[in-house]
């Protein structure tokens, strides 16, 4: 009996320094951004954000290409600062927010690509279809104590998809040719982040 209690405790004492190296960071949403940016008309960007978003981060301190990344965005949040345009958006033109109130974005792997960059695989859940993507980011920022004891950091990442690869095929043709809204969409994202207590 005292054999098997002491190999408990001995595999017990291997797992603890791997539990012990993931470090559980919560993004902050009111210091947080999650923009994008669209082509209107052919001539200009409309850019917007989601206001409402939540998730984590777990940064592995031994190897940082074993952390991982859960985000959910509630896509009735969307604003680009033009009420009929959220809230066409949120219809079932776009987004339909009713029937898909978010989008989900949880990592599957990450590597390394130069000093202080990283490339972030995971699968983007987006209007009933999950997509492969893969966001370029600079960070995690060095740790930094706000007033309040807090520990903060940050991570800026950004992507590019095709709207149509996610079901969003809304559209209207343009008399001089083109359409009114572009295919393309670029996610920018600024993120701060608070390290669980």
């Amino acid at each position: 009996m005292k054999r098997i209690i002491a190999t408990i405790a001995a595999v017990a004492a291997l797992a603890l320094p791997a539990l012990a190296s993931a470090t559980t960071w919560n993004i902050d949403p009111d210091h947080s951004n999650v923009g994008f940016k669209v082509r209107h008309l052919m001539v200009s960007n409309v850019k917007g954000s989601f206001e409402k978003h939540k998730g984590t981060v777990e940064i592995n301190d031994k190897d940082i290409t074993k952390s991982k990344v859960s985000v959910t965005i509630d896509t009735a949040s969307v604003n680009t600062n033009v009420a009929k345009r959220d809230e066409h958006l949120r219809s079932a033109d776009f987004f339909d927010a009713a029937k898909y109130p978010t989008m989900t974005f949880t990592s599957k792997k990450v590597a390394k690509a130069g000093k202080g960059k990283l490339k972030v695989t995971g699968d983007l859940t987006l209007h009933g279809v999950t997509k492969e993507v893969v966001l370029s980011v600079e960070g995690p920022a060095k740790e930094s104590k706000d007033p309040w004891g807090n520990l903060r950091s940050g991570v800026v990442a950004s992507t590019k998809i095709n709207r149509k690869d996610f079901g969003l095929v809304y559209n209207a043709a343009l008399e001089t040719g083109g359409v009114a809204v572009g295919e393309d969409v670029d996610i920018n994202l600024e993120i701060e982040m608070i390290k669980a207590k």
